[in-house]
């Protein structure tokens, strides 16, 4: 009867663990560090990949992206960084901004891949950060190459 009530107890335990553990990681997941982008008066929440991980990610299996809502990918240092659209299931804008914080390339309305080999796109231009937002928002705002972005 002693062996029982401690496996019973140990069990206990361990169900308490667990949910304690899960509800930790939940936390952690829904409180992604979130900054803002702004190009004039058009304010963007941005989860932000800087983690080798959070960047190979990206906006992968994603079914949806709030307006005024994307990611923005900080690296370490400026450099040719192209993207590619494995895995992702919405269209997405590209914007490449560079360590002055203005736009040197654009992607609209990059599409999802389907293939088992997903092309890249390689803007050839060294950049800092990666904004990925809703296809079309781009052009909508009218941005350009040489428009400045705030980063908060």
């Amino acid at each position: 009867m002693k062996i029982l009530f401690k496996v019973l107890l140990f069990l206990f335990f361990l169900v308490v663990f667990g949910i304690i553990l899960f509800s930790i990681t939940e936390i952690l997941i829904s409180s992604k560090n979130i900054d803002k982008v702004c190009f004039e008066k058009n304010r963007f929440s941005v989860e932000i990949a800087k983690t080798q991980n959070d960047i190979s990610r990206g906006l992968m299996f994603r079914n949806y992206l709030e307006k005024n809502t994307g990611m923005l990918f900080i690296f370490e240092k400026e450099s040719v960084y192209p993207f590619w659209m494995k895995n992702t299931l919405i269209p997405l804008d590209m914007i490449w901004i560079d360590g002055e914080n203005k736009i040197v390339f654009i992607k609209n309305n990059a599409q999802p891949c389907k293939e088992l080999n997903c092309g890249h796109i390689n803007p050839q231009v060294r950049a800092k950060y990666v904004l990925e937002i809703n296809a079309g928002t781009a052009k909508n705002l009218g941005l350009k190459i040489g428009d400045k972005a705030i980063i908060e």
